[in-house]
């Protein structure tokens, strides 16, 4: 019976050593299943043996990066699931956005059609303006075409009225006729005329009047008006043609407008009358007159002279210009033109602003229309055949 049971008892402690092994053997076997949820919660297990922990060490580095990543994607959903629930603040946000982009893409695209816009009026800007003005300005809408052929029809009729039309200045060369011409600003041909004889008596050449004495040259032309500043005209005048010109008048329009007191007008009178060279002589009555007829509408005397002459073969400007200049000092009157009297009243834009009754515009004309004396003291002998009367010299009441 003892050694039964001592036998049994050694089987017993054998079984329970085996079974202590077998279980130890498990609980090792059984360690590595519970360390991953040891690294997860608790590390109590894991510091107890240094082994462990140092291969546990890169177990846990492992899951915490994949941890880590799992958190961050774990993440990601929930940031996108918060956005829908911030979408009206956001959509709020984007639309503030979203104007100024749209304004501003405006902005960019906005040039592109205003370059379209802006480039025909540089276009047109190239084109001479004076053209396109007149035929705007013309009420009945005239074309290019119309207001060349109304215009060269005027200067037709213009010249069978004054066919003896001629520059109202007294002169007998070419020197007479520039001092002349320059005397005749602010006043009138007739008074020039009128005054002249004396001083060409007394200086006949360039020389003579370059050495005059001013005072004495001031007493002569005291009639004309503004006289001491003609006679430095007309001294300085005479002194540039003897030291540049060898004492002849140019025949130039570039040496002309050199000399003092000398113009483009002035230069366009002496080379139309004195070297029969063509010339647009714009003076008051020829700015009036092209203006009142819709020939332009220009007030600067240059772009007036390029845009009527634009109209007009250059042959003809000389004889354009004193058929204007005579027609506004005897019928196209500034204050009261004679349009009952007026040969050309149904080509004139302007017809009815003067006295339309042929009675009494009869009773408005001027020099020979009137039956009164021209400018000249020695007109053409033309003018004298048409029956026109030479004015009387100064002094002659």
């Amino acid at each position: 019976m003892g050694e039964q049971i001592s036998d049994g008892g050694r089987r017993t402690a054998k079984a329970a050593k085996t079974a202590a092994a077998g279980g130890s053997a498990s609980a090792k076997k059984a360690a590595p299943a519970r360390k991953a949820p040891a690294k997860k919660g608790t590390a109590k297990k894991a510091t107890a043996k240094k082994p462990a922990a140092k291969k546990a060490a890169p177990a846990r580095k492992a899951p915490a990066k994949k941890g880590t990543v799992k958190k961050a994607t774990a993440k990601k959903p929930a940031a996108k699931k918060a956005a829908p629930a911030r979408e009206p603040a956001a959509k709020k946000a984007s639309a503030r956005k979203a104007a100024p982009a749209k304004s501003s893409a405006a902005l960019k695209k906005a040039p592109a059609p205003r370059k379209q816009v802006v480039a025909p009026k540089k276009a047109t800007a190239s084109v001479p303006a004076a053209p396109a003005k007149t035929v705007a300005a013309h009420p009945r809408g005239e074309s290019r075409t119309a207001l060349v052929r109304r215009a060269r029809r005027i200067n037709r009729e213009l010249a069978e009225v004054y066919p003896y039309a001629h520059p109202e200045l007294d002169f007998e060369n070419p020197f007479q006729l520039v001092v002349a011409t320059v005397l005749s600003a602010q006043t009138t041909d007739l008074r020039v005329n009128q005054t002249t004889p004396a001083l060409f008596a007394k200086y006949p050449t360039p020389e003579d009047l370059a050495a005059a004495d001013p005072e004495e040259v001031e007493e002569i032309l005291r009639p004309t008006g503004f006289f001491r500043a003609k006679t430095k005209s007309v001294i300085g005048l005479s002194k540039a043609l003897v030291e540049q010109f060898g004492g002849e008048v140019p025949g130039r329009l570039e040496d002309l407008v050199k000399l003092p007191g000398v113009g483009r007008k002035t230069a366009f009178v002496v080379l139309g009358n004195a070297f029969g060279r063509p010339g647009i002589t714009v003076d008051t009555h020829f700015q009036r007159l092209v203006r009142r007829w819709k020939w332009t509408d220009e007030t600067d005397p240059d772009k007036i002279e390029a845009a009527v002459g634009a109209l007009f073969p250059k042959s003809d400007w000389t004889d354009l210009s004193h058929h204007v200049i005579w027609h506004g000092r005897r019928i196209c009157h500034a204050r009261k033109p004679a349009c009952g009297a007026c040969p050309i009243a149904p080509l004139c834009p302007a017809y009815g602003e003067g006295e339309t009754d042929p009675e009494k515009a009869k009773k408005l004309l001027k020099y020979e229309k009137a039956g009164q004396p021209g400018q000249r003291l020695k007109p053409p002998q033309a003018y004298l055949d048409a029956g026109g009367r030479a004015a009387p010299p100064l002094g002659a009441g």
